[in-house]
């Protein structure tokens, strides 16, 4: 018997975090948390991350563990989701994977090998040197003529995942875009329901908006004050997280307040896009279209929990 697991997902600031509440309730439940960004401590307000005043009584696992200056990564997430989704197995309760980072879910979903990441750090040390020297354009243009695909899903200034994609065309010869493929077809070690909740996109923009307004309005600048202070600079992973980068341009006097914060805004609304163009390319995945549900979330909760009694995933009591 493969064991459970619900996954709930969906664009930033499309509303999963509200839902994953209800959900965990339902099925008694705890959440794992798949974003990038709320694992660090101190970065409360640019993350959305849940105040524990919030989570309703309900165990939140992967958030404020890790400090700003660690490396994240999707190897390092898989192991620490695998290690909390055991731990909440053996409690007899059903793991709830909830964030917007595609790669990390398919991770876990797929029980993707990540065995070929070997211990040998010199080319990558290597293309981060050529990234500094030439710049990231020029790694991507190298990318993009290794691996024309990974070229066009990965964006030049994502010189982590760039060079991660050269590494792995540099060990094996292969493009990392057909590897990442395979393993989107190998069947799942879990019985899953993978939900994808989204809306109408200019409703979706809208929101985005109005919650980078309510961010600052909130403290988000004092907030990237405060790292800056700690000593948290903008060649760290977690620096480069919307919010933190377009706001430390600001503080570093290369652009206007005004301008960071429609940097931030465009930028935001283009990383909507490329989620949901991911979750488009993932089989087997259940769109909830919010407005198929005249947006009521009581609505979208009884058709979750009805997919998952068919699937045998959980059973009403």
């Amino acid at each position: 018997m493969k064991k459970p697991l619900i996954v709930l997902t969906g664009p930033t600031a499309v509303g999963k975090t509200k839902l994953s509440l209800s959900l965990a309730k339902a099925v008694n439940g705890e959440i794992i948390s798949a974003d990038s960004m709320q694992v660090y401590r101190y970065m409360d307000i640019g993350s959305a991350k849940i105040h524990p005043d919030e989570m309703e009584g309900i165990p939140h696992h992967l958030i404020d563990v890790l400090e700003p200056s660690e490396d994240f990564n999707v190897v390092r997430f898989q192991t620490m989701a695998l290690e909390a989704m055991e731990d909440i197995y053996e409690r007899g309760k059903l793991p709830v994977l909830t964030g917007g980072t595609g790669f990390y879910i398919q991770s876990v979903v797929k029980g993707i090998d990540f065995t070929e990441n070997d211990d040998d750090t010199a080319c990558r040390r290597r293309l981060e040197a050529l990234a500094d020297e030439r710049g990231n354009e020029y790694l991507h243009s190298c990318l993009c003529q290794a691996d024309p695909a990974s070229g066009a899903s990965i964006h030049p200034n994502n010189r982590k995942r760039v060079i991660r994609a050269l590494e792995y065309y540099e060990k094996t010869g292969l493009p990392i875009s057909a590897h990442n493929e395979q393993e989107r077809q190998k069947e799942s070690p879990y019985q899953y329901a993978y939900f994808v909740l989204n809306e109408e996109r200019d409703r979706l923009y809208q929101k985005i908006e109005q919650r980078i307004d309510q961010m600052m309005e909130r403290g988000l600048l004092e907030e990237v004050k405060a790292l800056h202070r700690m000593g948290y600079t903008k060649d760290m992973v977690s620096m480069q997280g919307l919010g933190y980068k377009e706001l430390l341009s600001y503080l570093d006097g290369t652009c206007s307040l005004e301008e960071a914060v429609y940097t931030l805004k465009r930028d935001t609304r283009h990383f909507a896009k490329r989620q949901l163009t991911w979750f488009r390319r993932e089989r087997d995945v259940i769109w909830l279209e919010k407005e198929a549900f005249g947006g009521r979330e009581d609505k979208i909760l009884e058709y979750m929990l009805s997919v998952c009694e068919e699937k045998g995933i959980w059973k009403r009591p």
